[in-house]
């Protein structure tokens, strides 16, 4: 060992020690970096992969002569580990995680090779080689450590607790849960090497039980009574899109100042715009719940015991589609992926592991194009985008960052709050562009069927003098957490045989939690289950009191009149800001 004394007493080896850490952090660092100059999510994972890399440094410590052999051990484990992120990145864009695991185990052959063949392209050969290169590189400036045996131990305490035992004992000591500790632990390694595919795998096992308890559960479920089918033997193709956290108030469709929907604007001949509905809930996964299946505020738990939107297009006879740019597994979104599983087929777009992360909805068209062109005479496809989710600056490229000043902006948005408040408006904007698309694309193919586009919730960004408020909040609601869009398009051929003038319809106060009635009556469907005074569209519609809260929970419960907003004013042309 190079040992170094002065006065009796051993310096600290900082060189020797940091050209070691570079090793260990190349290896999660180089994707993290990439990441971070495309801009592709946040600094988080970035922080989080940077210091777990010290944790290699440990077994280094205790056995400083032996660094390099050490060091070399460990770096081919890490070296192999890292190039499946390294390569999904740099195919899909996206950060790996667990629903990379999922969509590789749970694909069928043909989708998997599919996958496969994608994820190793020739051009990653090179690729992989350079980036060998480099840890070869790195490692051949490792060397023996000169620290004491006291400094080596200390120093490897240290990092034993700041880096598991502290972060780990927070967590029990927080939430005083075992089981939601190491959860909260494990996002917090995950972004490291090898923890991605430790604590992906883990995840995947856990979630893809649950899963699979759920669908065993709709396996089981009883078939709509006495269904009957108007357009039965016709060749038609039915598309449901799901939007995410839109509110209505900030499109132009709906009279907002700012032109944020221009595209849709100009197709509103074309559409029916129901300006009167509501969500049941501010939140995706138990609005969905609703929305998709039988259940609402009186039986949440309905969605488990009946049938579903996707079990009545299929018992009709339809071929079913679901194309979602969501992520795919998490413990939220691992209920999306069981209605998605109910499905004949699923595109799933979002595989990253962070939810704000750079994703765009345009992936859609594509596969939405393929399953139009699908040989199947009778399609249901439904849709879910990403729609204007939070972080609203990771919805939208920048060709769509128009709204960047204050015109047209209320004066109580501070100057603090402007950029959110922009960057929400730039992502409805290119909203706009992806619905009116797949109208577009709809139209092109000349189908017999319709469009319906709503979304699942709304979301609140500084729309109220009254308070600063921002996102989603059950216990405090807002009117911009409900209001939501909702319309409809119809194809020529559609309205030959199914003539339908909704203008005396389209301000019925309606609630989405009853969607799967408005639905069934538009594709001409009648069973025992279904009620025509819960369908949007139908003559025999019944008004009824909109709604709103935690049905779990009936005291919580509101009338969402009691927070209605007013009518908006007016626009005039000057308020009208950048096209």
């Amino acid at each position: 060992m190079q040992a170094q004394v002065m006065s009796g007493q051993q310096r600290w080896d900082w060189a020797g020690l940091g050209w070691l850490f570079l090793f260990f952090w190349y290896f999660s660092g180089v994707t993290h970096l990439l990441i971070q100059l495309t801009g592709t999510t946040g600094f988080a994972s970035f922080r989080q992969a940077f210091l777990l890399s010290a944790l290699w440094l440990i077994p280094v410590l205790l056995f400083p002569a032996r660094a390099r052999a050490i060091a070399g051990s460990i770096g081919v484990l890490l070296w192999a580990c890292s190039l499946v992120g390294l390569g999904y990145f740099c195919i899909y864009g996206q950060q790996f995680s667990q629903s990379v695991i999922f969509i590789m185990f749970e694909s069928n052959m043909a989708e998997s090779s599919e996958y496969f063949a994608q994820y190793f392209a020739w051009w990653m050969v090179p690729v992989y080689l350079l980036y060998t290169l480099g840890a070869w590189l790195l490692w051949k400036r490792v060397r023996p450590l000169a620290f004491s045996r006291n400094q080596a131990l200390l120093l490897s305490l240290a990092l034993f607790v700041a880096l598991l035992a502290y972060p780990l004992g927070k967590q029990v000591y927080k939430h005083g849960n075992w089981p939601v500790a190491l959860e909260k632990f494990e996002a917090r390694v995950e972004p490291a090497v090898p923890w991605q595919l430790v604590v992906g795998y883990r995840k995947y096992l856990e979630q893809l039980g649950d899963m699979q308890l759920l669908l065993d559960g709709n396996a089981k479920v009883a078939p709509l009574q006495q269904l009957q089918d108007a357009q039965a033997g016709q060749p038609s193709t039915l598309v449901l899109v799901i939007g995410e956290s839109t509110n209505r108030q900030r499109m132009s469709l709906y009279g907002y100042p700012r032109a944020t929907t221009p595209k849709l604007d100009k197709l509103r001949e074309q559409l029916a715009v129901f300006d009167n509905v509501v969500t049941p809930r501010p939140y995706t996964i138990e609005a969905l719940q609703q929305v998709l299946t039988f259940a609402d505020e009186q039986n949440p738990d309905a969605y488990l015991t009946t049938p579903s939107i996707m079990n009545m297009m299929k018992q009709a006879g339809y071929k079913t589609y679901w194309i979602t740019n969501q992520q795919t597994m998490t413990k939220r979104n691992t209920m999306l992926t069981t209605f998605s599983k109910q499905a004949d087929e699923q595109v799933y777009l979002n595989n990253n592991l962070n939810q704000n992360a750079r994703q765009y909805d345009g992936d859609v068209l594509k596969p939405f194009g393929k399953i139009l062109a699908d040989s199947a005479p009778r399609k249901f496809v439904i849709i879910h985008l990403l729609g204007t989710h939070m972080s609203y600056k990771y919805r939208y490229p920048a060709e769509y960052d128009q709204f960047t000043d204050r015109k047209g902006v209320p004066d109580w948005v501070t100057d603090d709050q402007l950029p959110t408040y922009n960057s929400y408006d730039n992502a409805v904007l290119y909203n706009d562009f992806v619905v009116s698309s797949l109208i577009e694309q709809f139209s092109a193919s000349k189908p017999n069927g319709f469009l319906l586009y709503l979304a699942d919730h709304g979301e609140a960004v500084f729309d109220s003098p009254k308070g600063n408020v921002l996102g989603r909040n059950e216990g405090k609601p807002t009117a911009p957490m409900y209001t939501i869009p909702f319309m409809l398009w119809t194809s020529e051929q559609w309205r030959s045989h199914s003539p339908a003038d909704y203008q005396t319809e389209l301000s019925r106060p309606y609630s989405s939690s009853n969607l799967i009635h408005t639905w069934a009556d538009l594709a001409g469907l009648r069973a025992a289950e279904l009620d025509p005074s819960k369908s949007l569209v139908s003559a025999n519609f019944k008004e009824r009191p909109l709604m709103i809260g935690d049905p779990y929970q009936p005291k919580s419960l509101i009338d969402f009149s009691l927070i209605k907003p007013k009518a908006p004013a007016p626009a005039r042309p000057a308020d009208l800001a950048q096209k």
